[in-house]
């Protein structure tokens, strides 16, 4: 096995800035589709998964079959990444980075892709997969609701270990990088530990709180840091022109809405179980809330027809999904069980 040790990339504020030759529409082939990718990638997953290096990049192959039936094949360099799903006792298999040679993807599906999140399936078993298939979902209802929002892509990936004679076919999820969402929205990501909730757009963090309430999630801060990262807590904060920062979720592994078998409810909230609601927004903007909630009921035939058309999931799932999203939309037809379940849970700080 050859690996090679990362380095942090440090980018100019005027680079970041810089203009591509082609409009942003056309960047990023590989997220102008919904269609799920075919692919296989191999590396020393055994090592991986058990040393989890996270400054180390091992050598590996990358390979997808194109829309013409072409296998294509790249050189890529994989690496463990994460949080709570880098814990080896969390998922025997962690979360991966995939860092692209451009020389060789140009014209290709991953035009213009560098390092790409891969979210993975954590154990291997079929319950695992319907999760990252959910996940998945999360992202792509966040995508009706804002244009603030990562986008995703659905793949059918096949691990082929290079230190084990074993395959293993699993779904996994590429997620945009945040710089190319910056690039998208006319942002840059905020490096910080903390912001005044006065310094983001207030429509934006009302549409997310309540968006994080319809998953069933508490494990975010659009203000605040979690230990090791940087601001905010599974929520990207991005400039704007006006000076206000934009708040774009993301991660979504804990929420009742994807109920994955790692998911735990945060003990400091008293909650039974993930899939129990919680509003975690601000009182500040409870004025926007008609609007916001609203915009939901206006994206509810979408969102449904989005789980109702996902091939990938199981009956069981799809019918556990759907459910989640009636509830919610039950909970917000009715004034009093919004004053409740809501308007009094708002945070004042």
């Amino acid at each position: 096995m050859q690996f090679r040790t990362s380095t942090p990339v440090i980018v100019s504020l005027f680079l970041a800035a810089a203009v591509y030759g082609k409009d942003i529409k056309d960047y990023d082939p590989l997220f102008q589709s919904d269609e799920t990718l075919e692919a296989e990638v191999e590396g020393p997953f055994v090592y991986l998964a058990r040393e989890r290096p996270e400054e180390e990049e091992a050598d590996g192959k990358f390979r997808y079959t194109d829309a013409d039936g072409t296998i294509i094949e790249f050189d890529v360099l994989l690496r463990a990444r994460g949080n709570w799903r880098l814990k080896p006792e969390i998922c025997r298999f962690p979360p991966l980075r995939f860092n692209f040679k451009k020389s060789q993807t140009d014209d290709t599906l991953f035009d213009k892709q560098d390092k790409l999140k891969v979210i993975t399936h954590c154990q291997s078993n079929s319950l695992y997969a319907q999760s990252i298939v959910s996940e998945y979902l999360a992202y792509r209802i966040w995508n009706l609701l804002s244009d603030y929002s990562f986008r995703v892509r659905l793949v059918n990936m096949t691990y082929i270990y290079t230190d084990r004679n074993q395959t293993r076919h699993s779904y996994a999820v590429f997620l945009e990088h945040k710089d190319r969402l910056g690039k998208r929205i006319g942002g840059e990501p905020v490096l910080t530990e903390r912001v005044p909730v006065g310094s983001l757009y207030p429509a934006d963090l009302n549409l997310a709180s309540v968006f994080q309430f319809f998953l069933g999630n508490t494990d975010f801060s659009p203000i605040a840091t979690a230990p090791d990262e940087d601001c905010c807590h599974n929520q990207v904060l991005f400039t704007s022109e006006a000076g206000l920062y934009r708040t774009v979720p993301f991660d979504f592994d804990q929420t009742g809405f994807v109920n994955a078998r790692h998911a735990a409810p945060n003990p400091r909230f008293g909650l039974a179980s993930v899939r129990q609601r919680l509003y975690r927004g601000r009182c500040v903007n409870n004025e926007l809330l008609p609007a916001t909630l609203q915009l939901f009921r206006d994206r509810q035939s979408d969102i449904v027809a989005l789980v109702e058309n996902q091939a990938e999931l199981t009956s069981a799932t799809r019918r556990n999904l759907l459910k989640y999203i009636e509830d919610f939309y039950k909970l917000i037809d009715k004034p009093k069980r919004v004053e409740d379940k809501i308007i009094e849970d708002c945070l004042v700080d």
